[in-house]
C-alpha cells in the first residue's frame, strides 16, 4: 500500500501527465490529414494522388478489387493466381519471339484441353471407387500420359524464348525498388517504389500489363501456386487445421475458402476460365490507381490519362457478394493434435469493415491485447496459466470476425487459458473501463496512425488496405472515430458479440497429451 503524501502526489503528477499526453495525442490524431486528391478516369478507373515532396521517390501501385470472396466453388484460388500471372510480360515483356509464343500458348491450351477430357475420366473411375486416389501417376490413363508428355515438349520449346523476370529487370534496372503483390479475401494488390522521375515508366508499365497481359507460362505457375499451398498450408503445423477451423466457422459466406485455393480446383482451372475471370474483375471502373511521392498532381492526371484512359471500360461490372453469413445457431468446437504447443483459438462473428462498432471492437481488443494488456495480466502475469496471449478484430469487406487466443504453461492445458479469456470478458461485459485506460488505449492508435504517415511506402499501403475493403477515407476518419469510442460502447459491444452460440473455439494439443474433455468447458 502507498498512503503517503509523497507516493499520492506522484500519482496524480503522473495521473495529471498521463492525460496530457493524451490530449496532445488526440489533437494531432483528429489534426493529422493525408491530402488525397481523387479523379476518375472516362473508363471508370479511380485514380488517388498524394503529393509529397519530402523524399524523391514515388510509391505507386494499384488495387483489383477482386479477391478469394468473389470466386466460386471450381476455381478457388484463382485471385491469388493472377497476382502471379500479372508480372508475366506483356507483348514487349518477357519474350523473345511474341508470335512463336503466342503459337505455343494457343498448342499448349488445345493440348490442355484434351487432358482436361481425360481427367473427368479419372474423377468418374474416383467416384465408382475403381482408384483411390486422383493424384497418383498410376492412376492416369495412358493416352493422359501421352498427352502430358505433348505439353511438357511444348513448355520446353516456349522456355527457350522466355526472358524470365524481365518485368522486375526493366523496373530493377531505372531504379525500382520493393516490387510486390498479395491477394487477400477482398483484394489484389500491386506496388512499388521508383525514382521521381521514372513516374511515366511506371504509368507505362502498370498500364501495359493490365491493358496488354501476356499470361504466359499459365500451367506451369499454377503449379508454382499449387506448391506455395504445400508449403504454407500442409507442410505448416497448424496450416491444415486453421484451413478446417476458417472452414468451420463460416458456413455460407465466400470466407469459407481459403485465398490459396482448395486442392483440387487449384490445378483444374483453365485457362478460358482465368480469361473470364480477368476480363470480369481487372475491367478498369473496378481498379484504383494510387500514387504517393514526389510529383505534381496535374502531371499524374494527365499522364493517367494517357496510358490508362486507353484501356476500354468493362462490358460489364463486377457483381457484389451477395451471400451472407448465417447467424451462428450453436457454439463450434474443434479439437485437434497438432505438432505445436498447447494453445486455444477462439473466433467470435462481429462486424464488416466501416461498420459503427468496428470501432469499439477495435479498442476491445487492444484492451485485451499486448504486453500491457488485460489477456498478458490476467493469464501470463496472474493466474499463470498462459505464456502468450493475443487479441485482434479483423473487420473484411463483407463481415468480421474477433480472434482471441493464447498458448497454455507447462503443465496447464488450453481449456484454463480458454476460461481465463472468458473471465476478461466477463469484466469487460460488467465493468466500463476506466477512464485511464481507455484513453491509454486511443493514444496507441493515434500514436500508431501518426507513425504509418511518415513515409511513402506505408502510407500508400495504409491507403491500398482502406480502397481494397472499402473506402481509403478511412485513413483519415477512422482515427476520429476510434478517439469518440465510450467505455459504454466498449461494454455494449461486448455483451452484444461474446456470446457462446457466437463462437467457434479450436482446441490444440500434441499427440499423447491430455485434455479436458467437452463438459469442463461451458464458458459464459
Amino acid at each position: 500500500m502507498h498512503n503517503s503524501m509523497v507516493d499520492i502526489s506522484k500519482r496524480l503528477s503522473k495521473l495529471t501527465f498521463t492525460f496530457f499526453i493524451a490530449a496532445t495525442c488526440a489533437a494531432s490524431a483528429w489534426a493529422q490529414k493525408v491530402p488525397v486528391t481523387e479523379v476518375t478516369l472516362d473508363n471508370g478507373m479511380k485514380l488517388l494522388m498524394v503529393e509529397r515532396h519530402d523524399e524523391p521517390s514515388i510509391s505507386g501501385g494499384w488495387v483489383a478489387h477482386v479477391g478469394a470472396s468473389n470466386e466460386r466453388p471450381g476455381i478457388t484460388g484463382i485471385a491469388h493466381l493472377f497476382e502471379h500471372m500479372m508480372f508475366k510480360g506483356t507483348p514487349t515483356i518477357g519474350t523473345k519471339d511474341y508470335k512463336k509464343d503466342q503459337q505455343i500458348i494457343a498448342e499448349q491450351e488445345e493440348v490442355r484441353n484434351e487432358m482436361r477430357k481425360e481427367e473427368a475420366k479419372i474423377r468418374a473411375a474416383y467416384r465408382r471407387g475403381e482408384i483411390d486416389d486422383l493424384t497418383k501417376p498410376e492412376n492416369q490413363t495412358p493416352h493422359w500420359k501421352g498427352l502430358n508428355r505433348k505439353f511438357n515438349e511444348l513448355i520446353a520449346q516456349q522456355r527457350d524464348i522466355l526472358v524470365k523476370n524481365e518485368f522486375d529487370q526493366v523496373y530493377t534496372k531505372e531504379g525500382g525498388t520493393g516490387m510486390n503483390a498479395f491477394t487477400s479475401e477482398d483484394m489484389t494488390a500491386y506496388f512499388i517504389t521508383v525514382p521521381a522521375n521514372k513516374m511515366q515508366l511506371w504509368m507505362w508499365m502498370e498500364s501495359e500489363r493490365i491493358f496488354h497481359p501476356v499470361f504466359r507460362e499459365f500451367y506451369a505457375e499454377r503449379d508454382v501456386v499449387f506448391e506455395e499451398r504445400r508449403m504454407r498450408t500442409d507442410s505448416t503445423p497448424l496450416g491444415k487445421f486453421t484451413e478446417e477451423s476458417e472452414a468451420m466457422f463460416w458456413e455460407s459466406s465466400p470466407y469459407h475458402w481459403p485465398v490459396v485455393g482448395w486442392p483440387s480446383d487449384i490445378p483444374s482451372i483453365s485457362k478460358a476460365q482465368a480469361d473470364e475471370f480477368y476480363g470480369l474483375f481487372y475491367a478498369p471502373q473496378n481498379l484504383t490507381l494510387i500514387l504517393v511521392g514526389d510529383f505534381k498532381t496535374n502531371d499524374v492526371v494527365l499522364l493517367a490519362k494517357k496510358y490508362f484512359e486507353r484501356i476500354p471500360r468493362g462490358k460489364k461490372d463486377p457483381p457484389d457478394v451477395v451471400t451472407q453469413e448465417v447467424p451462428q445457431a450453436a457454439e463450434k468446437r474443434m479439437y485437434a493434435e497438432a505438432e505445436t504447443n498447447p494453445q486455444v483459438d477462439i473466433n467470435w462473428h462481429t462486424v464488416p469493415f466501416g461498420h459503427k462498432d468496428s470501432y469499439p471492437l477495435e479498442v476491445l481488443a487492444q484492451i485485451l491485447s499486448t504486453r500491457t494488456g488485460r489477456l498478458y495480466k490476467g493469464l501470463v502475469l496472474g493466474s499463470q496459466v498462459a505464456t502468450e496471449t493475443y487479441a485482434a478484430q479483423d473487420s473484411r469487406k463483407w463481415a468480421g470476425l474477433f480472434n482471441a487466443g493464447g498458448e497454455a504453461r507447462d503443465g496447464k492445458t488450453p481449456e484454463e487459458v480458454e476460461q481465463g479469456i472468458y473471465t476478461e470478458m466477463e469484466k469487460l461485459k460488467k465493468e466500463e473501463v476506466p477512464a485511464e485506460e481507455l484513453q491509454k488505449v486511443k493514444n496507441n492508435f493515434a500514436a500508431s496512425e501518426y507513425r504509418r504517415l511518415t513515409a511513402n511506402m506505408p502510407i500508400l499501403m495504409h491507403l491500398i488496405q482502406n480502397e481494397g475493403e472499402g473506402d481509403w477515407r478511412e485513413i483519415n476518419e477512422a482515427g476520429k472515430k476510434i478517439q469518440l469510442v465510450t467505455a459504454a460502447d466498449v461494454k455494449r459491444v461486448a455483451n452484444k458479440y461474446f456470446t457462446k452460440e457466437n463462437r467457434m473455439v479450436g482446441i490444440y494439443t500434441r499427440k499423447g497429451s491430455s485434455s479436458k474433455q467437452e463438459g469442463n468447458n461451458e464458458g459464459k
